[in-house]
């Protein structure tokens, strides 16, 4: 049965355009005989596919991207003949005689099944719309966060908490070691840029100020500063909710999503040898919040275009400094309504963000295991604040991601280090992922010198959110032939391993060539 939106979609073809041209020449709708009806259907989606190579033969011409604005300019030229030709048949009569009848029928069958296989919902996931919940398959352990790479990271040889640490988890200590030979997880910053790393680095470390800034216990948890006297001033869910979203929208956030927290989802025991929040490594992790508010932040296209040299980390580092910000500023916005709201930012996490996320409906987990969205693919960071605050929940969404992810598989085969699996997702502590290398992952950061972003850049979702590419991505997210054609479209137009590009003047990560 055809969605509401796809119904109007399908009589705009099939009875719109054909009336039209028939009140246009003087005929009424009862009149209009089927080959007229049919030679309009096909001259509609034939004009239509041409205006869509325009659009995105323009779109790739201003992104820079050589190889698809010139197929795409060809594209265009050859729908564009073929649009023609077939609007002048109609002037010469074809279309009364046999042959052109079996064009019209030809291009008539054609636009239906171009409907059928870009417009119509068709490959649902009904997983997906169960959020993490449908993709769990076992007993899931809560993650600890001293086990994570960036823990592991703070460990410091000759303290108790390394020693207590490894002799609990023999099996990272080797590995571990070897890491910290390359001088930490993103080695020497900016190694792979030397000797024009420095700018970069500079930006670097200006944005990492700002979660430390915010990362102190009065921060995380705030108090809240206004006078409460005759009770709370928001005690409606659905007025909280709006309100909430709204300020986190106002204040930078891109995406707001709200869920009621999953227990799988709260780590176990805190980890971050060197922490400013007041909490102990070690220290289980106790929350009593029920709700958790998500949002994300956009990472802009041009500097994750040059993954993975410098820029690509300066803009990560951006975003998680911002993110650290809408999370201070929720949190206390909502204490001083009242409630008890604690910031989830890079400088303290009491939950694994990804599954909220999934959960508070914003996207759905890729291969890469980035959060995907319809809005920006994996171009994103998220950060988050949970509260006792009354709130409504958002639903998890079905995006197509998993049956996209199973089809294009270009993350996985662009990674260099060969973290990504190429296979098909499995169980792994309960739920039903792609389980990403993190090690190999990681040992790679300390490689070059900076977090890498390459499955992030090369995604075929992380391109700009151009017409032609949201159209490609509504298309996507509804239909499974799609899903299938336009991975192999970006594989044509892009390329199968796309180059990284040079950043914004002011990131330039070469030599500098003068000029502004």
């Amino acid at each position: 049965m055809l969605s509401n939106d796809g119904f109007g979609m399908a009589s705009s073809v099939f009875f719109v355009i054909p009336a039209c041209y028939s009140f246009a020449i003087g005929r009424g709708v009862e009149e209009l005989d089927v080959i007229t009806v049919a030679f309009w259907v096909g001259a509609s989606v034939l004009v239509c596919q041409a205006l869509f190579a325009l659009v995105f033969f323009l779109a790739a011409i201003r992104e820079g991207e050589r190889r698809a604005a010139l197929l795409g300019g060809l594209q265009f030229a050859g729908l564009l003949c073929v649009a023609a030709a077939y609007l002048y048949g109609s002037t010469t009569g074809f279309y009364e005689g046999r042959a052109g009848a079996w064009v019209l029928l030809l291009v008539f069958v054609y636009g239906l099944l171009a409907y059928a296989a870009f417009v119509m919902p068709w490959g649902r996931n009904r997983r997906a719309v169960e959020g993490t919940r449908g993709h769990t398959v076992g007993e899931v352990a809560r993650f600890d966060e001293r086990e994570t790479v960036f823990s592991r990271e703070q460990l410091q040889p000759g303290t108790e908490e390394y020693a207590a640490f490894y002799a609990e988890h023999e099996e990272y200590e080797a590995r571990d070691t070897e890491r910290r030979k390359l001088r930490g997880l993103a080695g020497g910053p900016g190694s792979m840029d030397v000797p024009h790393e420095k700018p970069n680095r500079a930006a670097m470390a200006a944005q990492s100020l700002l979660p430390y800034l915010v990362s102190t216990p009065n921060r995380i948890t705030p108090r809240g500063f206004i006078d409460l006297e005759g009770g709370k001033p928001v005690s409606d869910a659905a007025e909280a909710t709006a309100r909430v979203k709204g300020f986190a929208r106002q204040n930078g956030a891109d995406l707001v999503g709200v869920t009621e927290i999953d227990a799988n989802w709260v780590y176990s025991h805190r980890g971050g040898a060197a922490r400013r929040d007041g909490e102990e490594w070690g220290q289980e992790v106790s929350l009593d919040h029920r709700y958790a508010i998500v949002f994300a932040t956009e990472m802009d296209v041009e500097m994750v275009a040059a993954a993975p040299h410098t820029a690509s980390m300066v803009e990560t580092m951006r975003n998680y400094a911002w993110g650290s910000i809408i999370s201070t500023m929720t949190a206390s916005y909502i204490a001083n309504l009242g409630y008890s709201a604690t910031g989830q930012h890079l400088s303290h996490y009491d939950v694994l963000l990804v599954p909220l996320a999934v959960d508070a409906g914003l996207g759905e987990l890729g291969r890469h295991g980035y959060l995907m969205t319809k809005e920006f693919g994996p171009r994103l960071r998220l950060a988050a604040v949970t509260t006792d605050m009354p709130l409504v929940p958002d639903k998890p969404v079905d995006i197509g991601v998993k049956d996209f992810c199973e089809v294009c598989k270009k993350c996985a085969a662009c990674c260099p280090s060969d973290s990504i699996p190429m296979g098909e997702a499995a169980p792994y502590n309960g739920t039903l992922r792609w389980k990403l290398d993190a090690d190999t992952c990681h040992e790679f950061w300390g490689k070059i010198g900076s977090d890498c972003n390459i499955c992030m850049r090369v995604c075929p979702w992380s391109h700009p959110g151009t017409l032609p590419h949201r159209l490609i991505t509504e298309s996507v997210s509804r239909n499974k032939v799609s899903r299938r054609f336009f991975t192999l479209m970006d594989d044509v137009f892009y390329g199968r391993n796309p180059a990284f590009k040079q950043a914004p003047r002011w990131a330039h990560f070469g030599k500098w060539d003068g000029g502004e």
